[in-house]
């Protein structure tokens, strides 16, 4: 275990620090709702039936620990590597290079999946565009908006979180009038009848409820991003608190809630498989134009979810670099403090995805969002660990009581996640349609492996000369 060295002697970064906390808060929340709640729940109801609610329940308890461990972390160590960063120093250096060289994969399977989304919505008005095209359009804009500057990309974050925020809403307080007061359903109330009818609460046994984990976590994928911020954080001790202490309060409401609702005022067996069920709500509603109106909501939320890659990505790439665990003309700046080597590196992945799209756009989806759960898997389990570590450092040198924002119920909430982790491995394992994606992500592994091996080969007499070089570094 390394001695207690302030984070910016490891990373001496160059970024500006222009978000405010209503960016934060926004990329928080905007982290909290993606595509995966939006159009990967149709897959997740159809597993799960009813107790697909439980299954949110859970996760949003498990990932509610995560991220109280990274924002301690966050908090006295802030840096744009994040998780990345820690894991690198409190774990071990290879545990950064994979975690660092993950978002490639990660990457490129998020976007295929997202982008993938994007264009069936896009099905909704133009059902001859093709999904690639769509898919071309959105990542040359979300290009350019993160090449103009850090504070232009969290106002763009600001505004598409807020749509997404105010449909949710919306739709939970219109489905309650249905519910309870008959809104919309000539005054009879609708009740709760559709959770129990139709095979009942576990009408796919307990069985589905545990196998629908895997959509889940892939619902919840990004909000580990927040930490990614922290680098950028104007006033990173009072905004980043503020925003993780709120996470498990949205990933109730706008994951609990509002499947909640949605179940019942449909039975879920009349949900369709493919698109999103938030659009057939607004369908059968009735109301003129809500339909189009959601479906542009959703719309918001994927272009998000390609700005937020962007930016995410990009100061991942940028911090490895400063790390030596990546090559360091990515680890510049342009005039604007603006990485722009490393944003055309993530531009260059997305086009990828782009090109996926052309080539298996009926595919992309399901197995590249198995793909992106692997390296969450990886992520979250840096990040638990890591946590462990950092806080076991802090009481050998006696300074755990001097943390400013302490995660609860340590180490218990810890071993609370990563039972929750392990168990989303094991689904990915039995689901024979997302079995190929924990192939693909050993092979990616054991390619990360020897690249490590090969990388930190040259390296190996520059740190043996480090005067402060840790464990974490070696």
């Amino acid at each position: 275990m390394r001695s207690n060295i302030d984070a910016q002697s490891y990373e001496q970064e160059e970024l500006k620090r222009d978000l405010k906390s209503r960016h934060i808060q926004m990329i928080a929340i905007g982290g909290a709702i993606g595509t995966g709640l939006f159009y990967g729940s149709s897959w997740a109801i159809k597993t799960a039936g009813p107790a697909i609610i439980l299954t949110y329940l859970v996760a949003a308890v498990a990932i509610y620990f995560v991220m109280r461990a990274l924002g301690e972390m966050a908090v006295e160590e802030p840096v744009s590597g994040s998780y990345i960063s820690y894991s690198n120093r409190y774990i071990h250096r290879f545990a950064g290079f994979l975690n660092g060289w993950n978002a490639f994969i990660f990457l490129l399977a998020t976007s295929a999946a997202e982008l993938n989304a994007l264009g069936n919505y896009v099905h909704f008005w133009f059902p001859t565009m093709p999904i690639w095209v769509t898919a071309l359009i959105a990542v040359s804009v979300m290009f350019c908006v993160n090449m103009i500057g850090v504070k232009f990309y969290g106002e763009a974050e600001f505004w598409f979180a807020l749509i997404k925020v105010t449909a949710i809403v919306a739709m939970i307080v219109f489905g309650v009038g249905m519910i309870f007061f008959g809104l919309g359903n000539n005054g009879d109330p609708i009740g709760h009848h559709n959770l129990v009818d139709h095979g009942g609460f576990f009408a796919k046994g307990i069985g589905g409820m545990v196998l629908s984990i895997v959509m889940v976590a892939f619902s919840f994928g990004g909000i580990e991003n927040l930490g990614l911020a922290a680098g950028e954080a104007k006033d990173v001790k009072t905004t980043m608190p503020k925003a993780v202490s709120a996470t498990f309060w949205r990933l109730l409401i706008f994951y609990v809630g509002a499947i909640a609702v949605l179940l019942m005022i449909f039975p879920w067996t009349s949900l369709t498989a493919k698109g999103s069920p938030f659009v057939d709500v607004f369908t059968r509603i009735g109301v003129p134009a809500a339909a189009g109106v959601m479906n542009l909501v959703v719309i918001t939320a994927v272009l998000s979810a390609v700005n937020a890659s962007v930016f995410t990505n990009s100061r991942t790439f940028y911090n490895l670099a400063l790390q030596k665990n990546a090559p360091a003309f990515l680890g510049t700046v342009n005039r604007r403090n603006v990485p722009s080597r490393a944003i055309m590196l993530v531009f260059a992945t997305m086009f990828a995805g782009v090109l996926l799209n052309y080539l298996m756009p009926e595919k992309a989806f399901e197995l590249f969002s198995s793909i992106t759960v692997f390296a969450l898997v990886c992520a979250w389990t840096s990040i638990v660990v890591s946590h462990l570590r950092f806080r076991k450092l802090k009481i050998q040198t006696g300074q755990a009581d001097s943390l400013s924002y302490k995660m609860p119920f340590f180490p218990y909430g810890n071993y609370i996640a990563l039972v929750f982790i392990a168990a989303v491995l094991v689904c990915i394992a039995i689901l024979p349609d997302m079995r190929m994606s924990l192939i693909v992500s050993a092979s990616w592994v054991a390619i990360v492996f020897v690249a490590y091996k090969f990388y930190t080969r040259e390296q190996q007499p520059a740190l043996a000369e480090a005067p402060n070089a840790g464990p974490g570094m070696q």
